[in-house]
Parts: C-alpha cells; structure tokens; sequence
C-alpha cells in the first residue's frame, strides 16, 4: 500500500499557520473525515473549534457552512424551505436550500438547539439527505457535520440524546493550550495581523479515494479480536459502567484505528492505534454507574479501567 503521510503532514503544517497546538483535535477531525463519519466536539469557548474545521474545510476545497444553534432555531433554517416566486405574472414555488447544503457543515453549540432541530440534523448525518414537504434531497458527497458542544453552560441546553450521540463517530475533546502554545498565540494574534495564505492540498475527489482507501487498510486478526473484545467489556464491566457500547462502536473503532495508521504513514493497523481511538470512540457511548460517578470517575477514567483489563 502507498504511503500518504507526506499528504497529511503537509495538511498538518498548512493548519499549523493558523491554529497554534490542538494537533490531536485536527488528527481526529481528519480521522472522521476519512471514515466518511461525523463528529462532535465538545470544549470551553474560545479553543479554536471553529477556526480548525473552517481552515481544514479550506484546504480541502470543500464548501463549508455554519450554524449557530438556539432554542428559536427551527428545523427549516437547517434544511431549507419552499419560498413563493414570481415570474412573468406566474407564481410558483422554488425551494431555497439551507445551510445544510455544504459539505462540512458545522453546528455550533448543538446542544442549545431543540430536539425537534437536532433530529432534522439526524436524518442528514445518517442518510446524506434531506427530506422537506414530499421531497428528498441528495446532499453533495462527500458531507460531515461536526458538532461542538460547551459543557459548562447546561442552563437552557437540551442534552443530545444517546440515540442521536451514537451517530457521532467520535466524541473529540479539546483542552486547554500548553503556556508556550498560549504564548504563540498571543504573539500571532495580538500584533499586526496578517493572513495566512494557505495552499489548497485535497479536493473533494481526493478525499472520497482517501476514504476508499481507509477501509482497505489490513488488520491483523488477534488486533480485530481485541477491539471488539474492548467494546463488549462496556457492556459486561457493570462495576462501573450502566450501558455500554453498541456493535456501531466496534466498527468505529475499527474504522478509526484504519485511518490513523493512513494518517501516520503505515500500511497496517497497530494495537497503539485501537488504544488511542478506544477514548474518543466511547466517551459518548458509555454511561457510568452511581458507584463510579460517587467516586468522581470520568468516562475516560473507566475506558482506561477497560484496557487495563482487556489485553
């Protein structure tokens, strides 16, 4: 199998011109981006969630649209709706496409949306498409949607449900910068400010061959075999876990392990990658028990406790 890390270096030091650290953040956007899968991102305002998936939508020549999630947003600023034009005397209706119509499309702050929006968003996630009145809609591929999430303002939030948590193939979490990272981008930001130009490297054909290309990557089987033993552990370790993950998570994991080995340059999946993407592939797909929440565990307190177990 060719080797494509020089492909995803390069993408890695066009973004570095514009978002200081969070290398981790943009590997496991790209992660998704190659399993064709969505993501969700959740971090305190003001880390650079939108700024990375706007400059990775950028350099993949890929049309990108936001959305800014409120409790008055309605399904219909999503999707799109029928207006009423007028032509020649003629009145007729013509569909105005929504935000949707991208092929990364961010929704910010998704958990201040109602149910009733988020599910419009789940039909797009799932299907590529969407359905307003007695039509359907083909989304041009290829389509993501990463979703950030805040998690300390709850007040006037609707929580996404497991269900819809499920669709997203990884939970991505974005921490704080290091002091030297901070100092960077304070030097960068709070001086003269000049743009980047930055070097388009992917389009859309590229990507839809690297996506093709993900899924071939080998695994070995005693790799496969631990990786779903991993995932069944969610669901027999009731020590600290209530629900564990579904059989989507262990094609997740598997995906993800593929894509990270693309991503650095080699050409079969290793243990080190199932480990790495075990976190972002369950923390929203497992939920701990009283005992553990008394305890003060996190989610990624008990993904570890699973790995530890599972060798």
């Amino acid at each position: 199998m060719k080797n494509y890390k020089h492909i995803f270096d390069a993408v890695f030091k066009e973004i570095g011109k514009v978002v200081v650290g969070q290398t981790d953040v943009v590997e496991q956007i790209l992660i998704a981006n190659l399993c064709d899968a969505n993501a969700l991102l959740e971090g305190y305002p003001g880390l650079a969630k939108t700024l990375a998936v706007r400059t990775l939508a950028d350099l993949m020549n890929l049309k990108f649209s936001r959305i800014q999630s409120t409790p008055d947003l309605m399904p219909s600023d999503i999707t799109g709706t029928y207006i009423i034009e007028e032509t020649s005397g003629k009145r007729t209706f013509k569909f105005q496409p929504g935000p949707i119509f991208a092929n990364i499309v961010l929704a910010d702050e998704i958990n201040r949306a109602t149910p009733k929006t988020q599910s419009a968003l789940l039909e797009a996630m799932q299907e590529k498409q969407v359905t307003v009145g007695n039509n359907t809609f083909k989304l041009d591929l290829p389509f993501f949607v990463l979703a950030t999430q805040n998690p300390i303002e709850q007040e006037g939030t609707y929580p996404l449900p497991e269900a819809q948590a499920d669709r997203f193939l990884l939970k991505i979490k974005v921490g704080y910068p290091s002091f030297e990272e901070e100092k960077e981008i304070t030097d960068k930001y709070a001086s003269v400010l000049r743009e980047p130009k930055l070097k388009t490297l992917l389009n859309k054909n590229h990507l839809l061959s690297l996506q093709t290309l993900t899924r071939q990557v080998p695994i070995a089987n005693d790799i496969k075999t631990r990786a779903i033993k991993i995932i069944a552990a969610t669901r027999t370790n009731k020590d600290v876990i209530n629900y564990g993950a579904s059989p989507r998570a262990s094609i997740g994991i598997l995906l993800a392990s593929k894509a990270r080995a693309l991503i650095r340059g080699r050409n079969h999946v290793s243990s080190e990658d199932i480990n790495e993407m075990a976190y972002p592939i369950l923390r929203h797909r497992v939920i701990l028990n009283f005992e553990a929440e008394r305890k003060g565990m996190t989610t990624d307190d008990a993904i570890k406790h699973i790995l530890d177990k599972v060798k």
